[in-house]
């Protein structure tokens, strides 16, 4: 009771304790239940959350019917960064949801006012989330094709190319200002480069088309980005190549231009002059290689047919070489090959202990194979006693 009292239990316990110990008969023993201490860590602390995270997202989008998911929202700015917040904690939504978020858009993107605003907020979380410039050149090329307004200052791409337009015209400053203009800058030059890959324009005969004034950006975005050969933006442009230049190269060759050899020859001079570290200098060196096997693509020749002798040089590559009697070597491709062959099988002398197959004809106690067994180099032997002995005066030190 006394020790009750002292580890805080309430004076209800003490009661029952002391009924149980005055009593004639020895009551069962009571367990004492640990008090239960509650943690101050939550899973929502926001060390858990990526950079630029809404902790305070709606989801509306998965909970609730398309009808309602933005009524309950006072603008357009809050209803668009709640989708690009849950696109960027939840990509593999897109396919399902992007048509509905399309269709909300129609019915409340109907100014000139809110379509520039869209294009705004679209390009600021494409430039300043980390791995958002893919699936957000995937949400404008969505977007292009299937937004309805399109007012006189020009519709969703065209706004969208003339405010990447903005901040092109600014490379040459953005590449020599301090790290955080560059990054910013850098993150710009990625999107551009996934834009160029993921919008598609469709042509006067109704192909789809990449556009061609990307082509031309990034390239004028490589040259100043060389042009200024500090590691930051050497890493840029190395990503930018990695990213698109297979792509750009095929269009190159196809206007009968040669820019990607300038390109290949601006990074050889500057591994050789340029004062940047040695593991930039090692990215560009991979990057050349990487370009010199065809940017990794491996294409077929000619279509798939069954290899023969004939229409396969290399046919016979992979078989093995035999020998006659007299030593002289042949194989699948000798016009004699089965009859050299045959006359090998019929050497039975050659092969005393094993069938065709391989499998072992000799019994147990074969004096052959025991003698292999047994016997020892001579110089192996002597080695192998020599290294026994280092061994013992080893042990004995």
């Amino acid at each position: 009771s006394e020790h009750l009292r002292k580890t805080g239990f309430p004076s209800e316990s003490e009661d029952k304790v002391s009924a149980l110990d005055s009593g004639p008969e020895m009551a069962e023993p009571q367990l004492a239940v640990a008090h239960v201490v509650t943690s101050n860590l939550s899973a929502k602390a926001p060390e858990f959350y990526p950079p630029g995270y809404n902790q305070n997202f709606n989801h509306n989008f998965t909970d609730s019917s398309f009808e309602d998911r933005y009524d309950g929202y006072l603008t357009l700015a809050e209803y668009v960064q709640d989708f690009l917040h849950h696109l960027t904690e939840e990509p593999g939504c897109f396919e399902t949801e992007i048509e509905q978020f399309a269709e909300a858009l129609n019915g409340w993107v109907t100014t000139d006012e809110a379509l520039q605003e869209l294009v705004e907020l679209i390009y600021q979380q494409a430039t300043s989330v980390p791995n958002f410039s893919y699936m957000g050149a995937r949400l404008c090329n969505y977007l292009s094709h299937h937004l309805t307004i399109s007012p006189q200052s020009g519709n969703f791409r065209q706004l969208l190319l003339q405010r990447c337009q903005t901040e092109y015209e600014n490379r040459d400053e953005a590449t020599k200002s301090d790290e955080t203009t560059k990054k910013q800058f850098h993150s710009f030059v990625l999107f551009l480069a996934e834009l160029y890959l993921n919008l598609e324009i469709k042509g006067t005969r109704g192909q789809l088309t990449r556009a061609e004034i990307l082509q031309e950006g990034l390239r004028e975005l490589l040259n100043a980005l060389f042009s200024n050969p500090v590691d930051s933006n050497l890493i840029c442009a190395v990503k930018l190549l990695k990213l698109t230049g297979s792509v750009l190269e095929d269009a190159w060759k196809d206007k009968g231009k040669n820019d990607m050899e300038e390109v290949i020859q601006r990074i050889e001079n500057v591994v050789l002059d340029a004062n940047c570290s040695r593991d930039v200098k090692h990215m560009l060196l991979k990057l050349v290689e990487l370009r010199s096997s065809n940017w990794g693509r491996v294409h077929g020749t000619t279509p798939h047919t069954e290899a023969t002798p004939e229409n396969d040089p290399n046919y016979f590559m992979n078989e093995p070489t035999f020998y006659t009697s007299d030593g002289v070597p042949f194989t699948a491709a000798d016009p004699d090959y089965h009859e050299k062959y045959q006359e090998l099988l019929e050497r039975e002398d050659l092969f005393p202990y094993y069938e065709e197959n391989g499998a072992d004809l000799s019994g147990p106690g074969d004096l052959y194979f025991d003698e292999i067994d047994d016997e020892m180099d001579p110089e192996i032997e002597e080695a192998f006693e020599k290294f026994c002995l280092e061994s013992e005066h080893k042990r004995k030190q």
